[in-house]
């Protein structure tokens, strides 16, 4: 994956913002868009493209486009560089490849262990039964 490839493919779009803005805001886009074509991007190898569209399936377009938007802050700007942080984790996060679990045994001393206990807490219970009359 290379980062600077990658910022190249990508599109912003501004638009008006819901929320604060004053008097101002029917007149500032402050809303910014962020859009990636997964589909058709060459900074990715094709292995990353698949393993991208596994995992953030929910967050892609039917064309595989991925839309990020951002309205936090009343500055355009401001809103263009969350936005572009919020994609390089997603990118970052879910290019990660999960290490493959090995099945292993408990050790004998912790298998011990375990039993000792078990026995412990039954007799404990053992103990709190009414004795019987013989």
């Amino acid at each position: 994956m290379n980062k600077e490839n990658i910022l190249k493919e990508l599109h912003f779009k501004a638009s008006r913002s819901s929320g604060a803005g004053g008097q101002h805001v029917n007149k500032v886009s402050s809303r910014v868009e962020l859009y990636f074509d997964l589909e058709h991007s060459t900074a990715l190898s094709e292995n990353e493209k698949q393993l991208l569209k596994q995992k953030v399936a929910s967050k892609l377009t039917k064309e595989n486009c991925l839309i990020i938007s951002c309205e936090t802050t009343r500055s355009q700007h401001r809103n263009k560089e969350i936005a572009l942080q919020k994609f390089l984790k997603l990118i970052a996060d879910n290019l990660i490849r999960p290490k493959k679990r090995r099945p292993t045994k408990p050790s004998r001393a912790s298998v011990q262990k375990r039993s000792e206990t078990k026995q412990r807490n039954a007799v404990k219970k053992i103990l709190r039964k009414k004795p019987t009359l013989d």
